[in-house]
């Protein structure tokens, strides 16, 4: 399709699937339904139809994830549009219009958030195809999906009656269960997907119209952006002023050119674990399980599980085990999870953000022991060619033990290599910085020591990946 720009929205947090999605690691950069991310999932559905690579909107702090998550399906050039704050859909889509008008075309935005499962991935690209002359005439068009429940936790679209492309009459909150019985009973009603499609001047054009403020803000972020390598660094002050509110209220319940097209391809916003179960293979008993699940006696119930988890004489049971937290919840009581999160978060404990392997630009840790003010024992892995800041710690000191690959050292003025089975000690307050020159993941043990073994404890002098 010569002028369809794929938009896909990986800005969410995901709290509801807790423990295994956090704030740094959200379900999108997860192989949740299948081997490949979510973020990975969504480009393969849309690429077939892309003219572009896709227009990425992401918060700033998954900036890496989201760059290495394409590449590794191909994706070399993404534009990826950085928020330095959540605002919500219509700022988030009103910069990915601006960036797809600065190449001086005026494409088609097919908008997608980036974790959602869509099982029928042909027939999702056979309604884009239906859809895009609707909007290629000015039509903002949403897809609708055809509800196959009464389902309290969408929101719902009336639409006018006949076939295809249709108006929308009105969206409606997500309702109790007798009205969206009611609104299956009566038809003509469908769930609202978050999928849209429509030109980037229509867009801009129609907020503009109803929500001026917003497009000053995001236009001034966007005018004062810093551009790096795929990367657009929205000005932070300028997004920060702009109203936060959904594409939904902003624009497209004003709008007189909204259109819907009904469709029915297994979509799935994956929302809640009892979601996640729905949309999982299941056993003859009704059991999903992922990892190593042993189920005795158990039905309806899904297990998510890093070592081995047994589940005995159970029914309607969530369980989610990670390394360092475990969930056990009712598969009807799985959107109080979220209240979990706000309640890790109330308490500053770091669970409702990091995992306990963080991470980061050249790789990641895991924080495998620890004790408070007196040691930290951390697994380190840093990738081919990928290099630390040089940086310096005031409260502690650092051993580094290699245990695979070769790690090339700066130490002050020194600068040499270990290999496996060596080692070096960094004193505390010494200039130091660790890379990884080989074509193989480095791995090393780090063992600190010191009266406070905290991550804000680094003092950075260079950073290739534009840390402060």
């Amino acid at each position: 399709m010569d002028n369809l720009q794929p938009v896909l929205l990986s800005g969410g947090s995901g709290t509801r699937l807790w423990p295994l999605s956090r704030e740094a690691y959200p379900k999108q950069f997860l192989p949740l339904a299948g081997e490949e991310t979510m973020l990975q999932d969504t480009w393969r559905r849309v690429a077939p139809l892309a003219a572009h690579p896709p227009i990425v909107v992401a918060n700033e702090e998954h900036r890496f994830l989201a760059a290495e998550q394409l590449r590794l399906v191909g994706v070399e050039h993404a534009d990826i549009v950085l928020e330095p704050a959540g605002r919500n859909t219509a700022p988030a889509i009103a910069a990915a219009a601006l960036q797809a008008l600065a190449g001086g075309g005026d494409p088609l935005l097919l908008v997608l958030p980036s974790d959602h499962v869509v099982r029928d991935a042909e027939g999702f690209r056979a309604a884009v195809r239906a859809a895009m002359p609707a909007a290629e005439a000015g039509a903002l068009l949403t897809f609708g999906i055809v509800p196959s429940a009464p389902e309290t936790g969408f929101g719902y679209i009336q639409s006018s009656a006949g076939d295809g492309v249709r108006d929308v009459l009105r969206f409606v909150e997500k309702p109790d269960a007798a009205t969206a019985q009611d609104y299956l009973d009566a038809g003509g009603y469908y769930w609202n997907s978050g999928m849209f499609l429509f030109r980037a001047s229509r867009y801009l054009a129609e907020l503009e119209r109803f929500r001026p403020d917003i497009v000053a803000a995001v236009r001034k972020a966007f005018d004062a952006a810093v551009r790096d390598g795929d990367f657009i660094r929205l000005d932070r002050d300028a997004f920060a002023s702009s109203p936060s509110d959904s594409i939904d209220y902003a624009v497209m319940e004003k709008t007189d050119a909204a259109r819907v097209l009904p469709v029915d391809i297994g979509w799935d916003d994956v929302g809640s674990w009892s979601a996640l179960w729905g949309v999982s293979e299941q056993d003859g008993d009704g059991n999903a399980r992922h990892g190593d699940v042993i189920a005795v006696d158990t039905r309806n119930s899904y297990a998510y599980a890093r070592r081995l988890v047994a589940l005995v004489g159970v029914d309607d049971l969530v369980v989610v085990e990670t390394d360092d937290a475990v969930l056990v919840a009712h598969k009807d009581r799985v959107q109080q999870v979220k209240d979990v999160v706000s309640k890790l978060k109330s308490d500053q404990r770091s669970h409702a953000v990091l995992h306990r392997e963080v991470h980061r630009p050249w790789g990641s840790y895991d924080s495998i022991d620890q004790e408070d003010g007196c040691f930290q024992v951390k697994r380190i892995k840093v990738k081919p060619g990928a290099r630390l800041s040089l940086q310096s710690h005031r409260h502690r000191a650092e051993h580094w033990i290699v245990v695979r690959g070769t790690a090339r050292v700066t130490r002050d003025n020194d600068v040499f290599e270990l290999h496996a089975n060596q080692s070096t000690y960094i004193p505390l307050g010494a200039k130091h910085r660790l890379e990884n020159p080989g074509s193989e993941m480095l791995e090393l043990i780090e063992v600190q020591s010191g009266s406070y073994l905290g991550e804000d404890d680094i003092v950075r002098y260079e950073d290739v990946y534009g840390r402060s």
